[in-house]
């Protein structure tokens, strides 16, 4: 074999080798990605608990103005200790006189002054019967009819929230009405605001 032939030889082996030596070599492994850390959640201190409680706790709704009269929403519970009986009433400022809703009444005379004897009636309920002196006598002119009718006023003592105060009443049938009582300006005057776009205000009697 000549020298050329071995040169020849010499460098086709370390072709093949180099090649064999390139192949075997490992691919690069792909590096982890690095954790992303979920943010924790900070407990609030016991200080900003209580205000969160605080303020998602409604307040209590003022029951006197700051000169003692007592605030009324368009509907309250009324206590009438006559009957030992709650009622629930309407407010209403644009009547005079309050009214109680009354059947069966009937006239007579004691010691030469007009009484009257009268149930309670609403939904059905009926009260024992009671007999009042006539304070005076009114007339009442519906709007559907042109007769008047003549009805007794009678006074009664009546308990809202903390405060307990006589006043008259219409004895009128209010059976067909919503409310057994209407609370008027002969009440609510000096003694009571209204606020229409409150209701029930006052607590109920128990």
């Amino acid at each position: 074999m000549d020298r050329t032939s071995k040169a020849l030889i010499a460098m086709l082996l370390s072709g093949g080798l180099m090649a064999c030596s390139t192949t075997s070599q490992k691919p690069e492994e792909p590096q982890p990605k690095p954790a992303i850390e979920e943010p924790k959640d900070n407990p609030e201190s016991p200080e900003a608990e209580k205000d969160k409680q605080t303020a998602e706790k409604p307040k209590p709704q003022p029951k006197k103005t700051a000169d003692g009269k007592l605030i009324l929403g368009q509907q309250e519970w009324v206590y009438v200790p006559g009957l030992e009986e709650n009622f629930k009433a309407r407010i209403d400022t644009g009547a005079t006189t309050s009214s109680i809703s009354a059947t069966d009444v009937v006239e007579f005379e004691r010691d030469g002054q007009d009484w009257v004897k009268f149930t309670i009636e609403h939904d059905g309920k009926k009260s024992k019967q009671m007999a009042l002196p006539v304070v005076r006598w009114v007339k009442v002119r519906q709007s559907s009819s042109e007769e008047s009718q003549r009805r007794a006023v009678v006074e009664s003592w009546v308990q809202l929230g903390d405060l307990k105060e006589k006043t008259e009443f219409t004895l009128a049938d209010r059976t067909h009405l919503n409310y057994p009582l209407l609370l008027g300006r002969s009440f609510v005057t000096d003694v009571a605001i209204v606020d229409v776009s409150k209701e029930f205000v006052q607590k109920k009697y128990k």
